[in-house]
């Protein structure tokens, strides 16, 4: 098997720093790469929490001047994951969220701490670091797409590219005077380069120079190349379809597994589920529900926004009182959406709970007590709490787009595709169609050897990163195979 290098580039890594699914890519792709013969280093930025985990550390290069401020370039590790770290105070060392402030507003400079994170890749897949010369430079979504630009705009022999679409809502944009102040040059501001609408655009940076573009699963592929879900790029796309493919992410099962969470009340597996009812109770405790093995109780963990579909199943909820359901959620985002949560969890105590914010430890109870998992999204490129749902017996309720389409086997086309129903699938993405979903739902859930079933073949899925990450280390070895 033939070695590769490969430098991938992320804002954000789990266990280290996380926002959303990025992180869990970034932080569980490069260990599964290890039995498919390819060494991953990441690059991340030298945010608070990185610079306190990291360990190891060893300085490679330092500038007096980076991007208008002092930075060092490391080398550490943490929890198995190789990683340089830009250590550039003036643009990292700042508390809280990666990319936004206190106030919930996007840091001014986003545009330069970012594009100081994808030229020192470019520099590192040309050789800055003289012990790891990269073969391949994979970049993950907006904050990393300038790396394939830079190393198009060098001119020099470079390594192969990769630009991975995590969720092409975001997409980089900044005022067009930011070239200059960046090292990229002017003559990039055209249509058929940089120019978006005005100003430029990361993402689309990473989409017109990168050699292979990827995204999070194979339906989102196809999504991305029309024009209403490539959001502005559905044309650029359609231009480079012959470089573009959908694979699916999957999950680490290390973390992800009811059978050693210690951050479940009771752990079990697929050969015994009775200690799901005993999760459930906690759950419903700390949710302040009513105590019940015969309410089927939903769970939802997410971002609070349009795109998640949220709204619509504030929609539903009277379908769900109506059917004697609870309600569990986990989120936050949108206040509007926050407020309205809470308000129908006031007015419904004991059938409703809703906790406003994040909680890890919260989340995998929640996989672990729910009877099914609620994912409605308008559009969603891979997802991966479904994924976490087959894992521990909860049964996904998701809406048929992107990832959720190509990761769920609906109760109703099982048969004609000869797999096995591991959920409930619904379109179009409607109140109503939810709706007909939790009804649904409700009947299977009632029919004790059906629900069952549906558990156990969600349990039986594959949800590993396993053969996905195969697939990566095929496709790096494609693109050095085509530049030998």
């Amino acid at each position: 098997m033939m070695p590769v290098r490969v430098l991938a580039v992320a804002s954000e890594v789990y266990p280290i720093v996380k926002t959303g699914g990025l992180a869990d890519v970034a932080g569980a792709l490069p260990i599964a790469l290890k039995a498919h013969g390819v060494e991953m280093r990441t690059l991340m930025p030298g945010y608070p929490d990185v610079m306190r985990l990291l360990s190891g550390a060893a300085e490679i290069r330092s500038w007096p001047d980076y991007f208008g401020g002092p930075g060092r370039l490391l080398a550490g590790f943490h929890e198995g994951l190789d990683l340089f770290v830009l250590d550039v105070p003036h643009l990292y060392a700042r508390p809280g969220n990666p990319y936004v402030t206190a106030e919930g507003v996007d840091w001014p400079d986003n545009g330069v701490r970012f594009a100081a994170l994808s030229r020192v890749a470019a520099d590192i897949g040309r050789g800055l670091v003289p012990a790891f010369v990269p073969d391949v430079v994979h970049a993950h979504d907006w904050q990393a797409g300038l790396a394939p630009a830079y190393l198009h705009y060098d001119n020099r022999p470079r390594p192969a590219t990769v630009m991975t679409i995590h969720n092409m809502a975001y997409q980089g944009k900044f005022a067009p005077d930011l070239i200059g102040s960046i090292g990229l040059p002017w003559h990039s501001f055209n249509v058929n380069e940089l120019e978006y609408f005005g100003g430029i655009s990361f993402l689309k940076a990473g989409l017109q120079f990168a050699d292979r573009i990827t995204t999070v699963s194979p339906t989102y592929a196809r999504e991305i190349q029309s024009d209403e879900g490539g959001m502005g790029f559905g044309g650029l796309l359609r231009a480079r379809a012959s470089v573009l493919s959908g694979i699916l992410n999957g999950i680490d099962i290390s973390v992800w597994n009811p059978q050693e969470d210690p951050h479940i009340a009771y752990r079990y597996g697929a050969e015994d589920l009775t200690f799901r009812a005993a999760n459930k109770a906690v759950l419903q405790q700390q949710f302040n529900l009513d105590s019940s093995d015969e309410a089927p109780l939903l769970g939802v963990i997410s971002r609070l926004s349009w795109q998640k579909g949220l709204d619509l199943l504030l929609e539903a909820v009277p379908i769900i009182l109506r059917e004697g359901m609870q309600l569990a959620l986990l989120g936050s985002g949108d206040r509007d959406l926050q407020d309205r949560y809470q308000a129908v969890a006031r007015a419904n105590p004991g059938r409703i709970g809703v906790v406003i914010g994040y909680d890890e430890i919260l989340a995998h109870l929640l996989q672990a007590g729910s009877d099914a998992l609620i994912v409605p999204s308008r559009f969603e490129p891979c997802g991966l709490t479904q994924l976490c749902a087959l894992r521990y017996g909860a049964v996904p309720i998701v809406s048929r787009v992107g990832g959720l389409e190509d990761t769920i086997v609906d109760v109703d086309e099982a048969a004609a595709s000869g797999r096995d129903a591991t959920g409930f699938k619904f379109a179009p993405v409607t109140a109503e169609a939810l709706a007909g979903s939790l009804r649904k739902a409700n009947a299977a859930f009632h029919d004790k050897q059906t629900w069952r079933r549906l558990q156990r073949n969600g349990l039986a899925t594959d949800v590993s990163w396993s053969g996905r990450a195969g697939d990566y280390a095929a496709l790096y070895r494609d693109l050095m195979a085509a530049r030998a």
